[in-house]
């Protein structure tokens, strides 16, 4: 719907017309900045969490596991708090910098959970093997250890990569321009439609070239075993004295940045403000519309992702990557654009569900798709077919064989699914502003209301309990990970 949107008012704007809008000198300066934002984050976010996803799962590094827990609380922080901390902190702070700095500490543990828990999964008995052959630690790493990570760096990377091309709240509060806050100033400044949906589509376009670029790394490798492979522990790599310091740097430099920059900032503000920026008759309604919006945006989303992450597994044929990768493309759309869209169609087809809640939740599923399909493919990934084979032999339908079998070894994933779309409707921010019927306001937009009037000490209740909320979520993400990777 949101493509059909955007292609639609192409069409209405002509072929000239959109010869005038997207070649122009300000669509090259967005497209420079949105790539060299995506070209500099990925390769920082996947070295960082692989790093740390090594130090916490294959070494004796020092307090380990208080890293690793570490490591995931980011998540609780949403992306425009940390830009709203950092602009606190450094008020100069703007451009490509700082957003590759803020993305970097805001996104990386999308990486680092799929990482470790593909490392704590992975069979000590392959590595042993290679050793056996004469490899060393290196190479055993390189060859043997870093080509089965490649379906957790793969989705990893691609929800980061949304991310980087979706975000609207922490670009434009450091002013950096991207073709999403480029978007959301021409809707709000002029409403003109035909320029916003030109810049869309070329948003479309680099969100499919990264499609493509995933889909080619990902492969067809398989990445099930049948078995639970050899019953022991992972053999942990010993760090002398000297090597263990240095390698504590990483991980106490990385909460720093990612968690005491926010935390400190928003405890000043806490205190500068005092009793009087409690205003509990706003705060308590908006937490209580979080909440309901949240949990029913999670529970729908994950229901709608099943069937496709078991199509692209199952089935990974070139009409079910098409329709797969139709879900990327409209998540990488701004909020802004997918609520237009489904504006325009409520109007026009659905008038009984415009301006309800009901139009929300479908911009939510919309948009956040690929996070309760990236962690449920995984899952579906690690359960072998030969299962459901097995249990249809013995009299299953394919609908109980995949109920009673698939989906209860993915389980764990689609918790981790459903707790990152919870995530993500917590801090959700665009959409909800133009969609939500009159008198809603949750947390993210009243945070967004009282930066936009410069009151930082009136934002930060709303900042806190949205972190608060959201540790709860990530403390089960960090444990169904452990889970779904153990044995």
């Amino acid at each position: 719907m949101p493509i059909a949107f955007v292609l639609g008012v192409s069409l209405q704007t002509g072929w000239d017309g959109i010869v005038t809008l997207v070649f122009r000198p300000r669509v090259g300066e967005l497209l420079v900045n949105t790539v060299l934002l995506v070209l500099l984050t990925l390769p920082l976010c996947i070295a960082l969490g692989l790093a740390l996803a090594w130090l916490t799962e294959r070494t004796d590094l020092p307090g380990r596991r208080l890293w690793s827990l570490l490591a995931t609380a980011p998540l609780a922080v949403p992306a425009f708090v940390h830009s709203y901390a950092w602009v606190s902190l450094v008020p100069p702070i703007h451009g490509l910098f700082a957003g590759v700095l803020i993305s970097v500490v805001a996104y990386f543990p999308f990486l680092y959970l799929p990482i470790a828990a593909t490392l704590r999964r992975l069979d000590p008995a392959i590595e042993d093997v290679a050793e056996s052959l004469g490899l060393k630690p290196w190479a055993v790493f390189y060859r043997v250890v870093l080509p089965q990570l490649r379906l957790a760096i793969c989705g990893g990377a691609l929800l980061v990569g949304l991310h980087l091309l979706a975000e609207y709240g922490l670009y434009a509060m450091i002013r950096f321009d991207t073709f999403t806050t480029a978007i959301f100033d021409q809707f709000k400044s002029t409403f003109n439609g035909p320029a916003a949906n030109m810049l869309a589509g070329v948003l479309a376009l680099c969100c499919l070239a990264m499609l493509t670029v995933e889909s080619a790394a990902r492969g067809h490798l398989r990445y099930a075993r049948v078995g639970s492979g050899s019953a022991r522990v992972q053999r942990l790599t010993v760090l002398d004295r000297k090597t263990s310091a240095l390698a504590l740097l990483l991980p106490i430099l990385t909460s720093l940045l990612a968690l005491g920059v926010p935390l400190v900032t928003l405890g000043s503000w806490l205190i500068a403000g005092g009793i009087e920026v409690w205003h509990l008759d706003e705060i308590v309604p908006a937490l209580e519309q979080t909440l309901v919006l949240a949990t029913v945006g999670a529970v729908l989303t994950t229901c709608a992702a099943v069937p496709i992450a078991w199509l692209s597994i199952r089935s990974p044929g070139r009409l079910h990557r098409v329709l797969e990768s139709c879900n990327y493309i409209t998540s990488s759309l701004p909020g802004i654009v997918v609520a237009l869209a489904l504006v325009t169609f409520t109007i026009h087809v659905a008038r009984p569900i415009y301006q309800t809640l009901v139009t929300v939740l479908l911009a939510y599923l919309l948009m956040f798709l690929p996070r309760a399909l990236v962690s449920l493919r995984a899952g579906i990934a690690q359960a072998p077919v030969e299962l459901e084979h097995m249990a249809r032999s013995l009299g299953r339908t394919p609908g109980q064989a995949l109920w009673l079998i698939t989906l209860r070894l993915a389980a764990p994933g689609a918790a981790a699914g459903a707790a990152l779309v919870f995530l993500a409707v917590t801090n959700e921010l665009t959409a909800t502003l133009l969609l939500a019927p009159n008198g809603t306001r949750t947390l993210a937009t009243g945070f967004w209301a009282m930066t936009s009037e410069i009151d930082y000490a009136a934002a930060a209740p709303y900042a806190l309990i949205m972190v608060l909320l959201s540790l709860p979520l990530t403390g089960l993400l960090y444990h169904q990970s452990q889970r779904m990777a153990g044995r």
